[in-house]
C-alpha cells in the first residue's frame, strides 16, 4: 500500500513537471510574439493555456483523492498541500503569459516605437526563476530554493527601470503613450510571474524544512 502511495506521489510530481514545463514554453512564446511581431505566436500561447488549465483540474481532483483515500502523515500531508498551491501558481503563471500575448497582440497593430531589449531580458530571468523553483521541487533543494526567491529583488528593479524609461518616452511623444502603457503591462505580468516563482520556492522550503518563510527570506538568511 505504502508503496502503491509513492508511486501516486511520483506520478503527481511528474504531471506538475509537465505543466510547468507548458508554462515556461509560453512565457517564451509570448514575448517571442512581441519581439519577433509575429502574430501566429500567440495563438500557439493560446492553445497551450488549454493544456494547462486541464492539467491543473487533473492534479487539484488527484490530490484531493489522496487526502481523502490515503490520510497522509504530516510530511506527506504536506507535500500535498504545497502540490495544490505550486499548482495554483503554475496556472497563474500560464495566465500571466496568455495576458502578455493577449497585449502583444495589440502591440503589433503599430509600428514598433523602440527596441525590446529589458523586456526580453526580464522575461528569460523570469524563465529561469521559473524553472529553478520546479528544479528544486523535484530535487529536493531548499537551497536552490532559497537562490530564486533572492532573485525576486532584481525582478522588481529591472521592472521599475522599464516603468521609469517608458515614462519617459511618454513625457516626450505623446503618441508613444499608449504602446507604452502596454509594454508597462507587459513588465507587470513578468514581474507577477517571479512572484509565483518565489511562491513555489517557498512551498519547497516548507516541504523540505517545514520552515514557512513567506515575507521573512531575510530574516532567515542572518539567522
Amino acid at each position: 500500500m505504502e508503496r502503491h502511495f509513492d508511486e501516486e506521489l511520483k506520478n503527481l510530481k511528474e504531471k506538475l513537471l509537465h505543466m510547468a514545463d507548458t508554462a515556461q514554453e509560453m512565457i517564451g512564446l509570448s514575448v517571442k510574439a512581441l519581439t519577433e511581431r509575429d502574430k501566429k505566436v500567440t495563438e500557439q500561447v493560446f492553445t497551450l493555456e488549454n493544456k494547462v488549465n486541464h492539467a491543473e483540474i487533473e492534479i487539484e481532483e488527484e490530490v484531493l483523492r489522496l487526502l481523502a483515500i490515503r490520510q497522509p502523515a504530516a510530511s506527506d500531508l504536506r507535500l500535498l498541500t504545497a502540490i495544490l498551491k505550486i499548482n495554483n501558481d503554475l496556472e497563474r503563471v500560464a495566465d500571466q503569459a496568455v495576458n502578455i500575448a493577449e497585449i502583444a497582440v495589440d502591440l503589433l497593430k503599430e509600428p514598433q516605437f523602440k527596441p525590446l531589449i529589458d523586456i526580453p531580458n526580464m522575461a528569460k530571468l523570469v524563465q529561469n526563476m521559473v524553472k529553478g523553483s520546479i528544479d528544486a521541487f523535484v530535487n529536493h533543494n531548499p537551497a536552490m530554493a532559497t537562490g530564486v526567491c533572492e532573485h525576486d529583488d532584481e525582478i522588481d528593479l529591472i521592472n521599475d527601470q522599464i516603468f521609469r524609461v517608458l515614462l519617459t518616452y511618454m513625457m516626450e511623444n505623446p503618441k508613444s503613450i499608449t504602446p507604452a502603457v502596454d509594454l508597462i503591462l507587459i513588465s507587470r505580468n513578468l514581474e507577477r510571474i517571479a512572484d509565483h516563482a518565489t511562491n513555489i520556492s517557498e512551498e519547497v522550503i516548507f516541504i523540505e524544512e517545514g520552515k514557512n518563510i513567506k515575507h521573512h527570506i531575510q530574516e532567515e538568511q542572518q539567522h
